[in-house]
């Protein structure tokens, strides 16, 4: 398979009246054309400021570290996204070779604006076509995601719609400009079960037809175990676990991601009570040192927990964990 994206070493910092905030810490991970990865951990636990990066979207406080590395595969060749600094060229990752998803449609869709004059307009400005053309375009998109009498939607508001309509209109205004990575910052949270499946349908219907990459955001590990090829499990800013998303909830390493697991209510004796993960996540502020869990983990084994940030382990080809548990297994 073809690379579509590769972060190396991101680190992230924001500059605050506090002082520096680790949001990001030395996060790599690679995305290949037509993959979907489910990127999972609580809030707080840096998802979306991860995600966001890719697209420079992060606010302008934001620090990278000089070893942070995101490349874009295009047609054209790599795009160092890091360096892009003009309107004109983030235009390549801000909509064009790019789409985002955000988790409540109506904070990104202007209320007093139509539907479709705001897909029209994102198509004049990511492309040459006609108004007349991009038209017919958002029109047929608005179609393809399920959405009846697309024709009359594309005249209506955002308020107009009910809330899986108007995901589903963000995902066809997401996809109108055909882009090779697609980014769904937990797209399902704010919807009903029933709805939550035929957007997770739909999802998995726009990989096998456009051939596009999805990075898929959320907490809900169930979710992911419908949707994603392979999951990145992330807590309090670094990457902890990684692997095909079957071999991570079956076999789960990392304390973490047995703990998130350990949390789904069990279909099996719905009268068990549910197991959290004791404690809270910290703030950036306070982050701990040596491994950023220690402060929850029940498997504590040493000093080393407390001082030493554990390496990355490769258990097999395909999975890894950062935990110093497996420690010899990286020796």
């Amino acid at each position: 398979m073809t690379p579509l994206i590769e972060v190396e070493n991101l680190t992230l910092q924001f500059r605050t009246d506090e002082g520096l905030i680790t949001a990001v810490e030395d996060v790599s991970f690679t995305l290949m054309k037509g993959e979907v990865m489910g990127l999972v951990g609580e809030s707080g636990s840096g998802k979306s400021v991860t995600a966001k990066s890719l697209m420079h979207l992060n606010a302008r406080n934001a620090i990278y570290s000089s070893e942070s590395r995101i490349t874009l595969h295009t047609d054209t060749g790599p795009v160092d996204v890091l360096s892009l600094r003009t309107p004109r060229e983030l235009n390549v990752v801000r909509g064009g070779a790019i789409s985002m998803i955000f988790q409540e449609p109506m904070a990104s869709f202007a209320p007093a604006i139509t539907i479709g004059k705001q897909m029209v307009e994102q198509l004049l400005l990511h492309s040459d076509m006609s108004k007349s053309t991009a038209k017919s375009v958002s029109i047929e998109m608005l179609d393809r995601v399920g959405i009846s009498d697309a024709a009359r939607r594309f005249d209506q508001y955002a308020f107009e719609l009910s809330g899986g309509m108007r995901q589903r209109a963000m995902i066809a205004m997401a996809l109108s400009t055909n882009p090779s990575l697609l980014i769904a910052d937990e797209p399902t949270t704010a919807l009903d079960v029933t709805i939550q499946a035929q957007v997770i349908d739909l999802m998995k219907d726009l990989v096998s037809e456009f051939g596009m990459g999805i990075i898929f955001i959320t907490h809900d590990l169930g979710v992911v175990a419908q949707t994603a090829d392979r999951v990145n499990v992330m807590y309090l800013g670094r990457l902890v676990e990684e692997g095909p998303v079957r071999e991570v909830i079956r076999n789960p390493r990392h304390p973490y991601t047995q703990g998130l697991i350990a949390a789904l209510p069990k279909l099996e004796d719905l009268d068990a009570p549910l197991t959290p993960v004791p404690g809270d996540i910290p703030s950036p502020l306070e982050r701990p040192a040596g491994c950023v869990f220690n402060t929850r983990c029940s498997q504590v084994v040493g000093e080393e927990c407390m001082a030493l940030v554990p390496m990355n382990c490769r258990l097999d080809e395909t999975h890894s964990v950062a935990c110093h548990i497996y420690r010899e297994a990286a020796e």
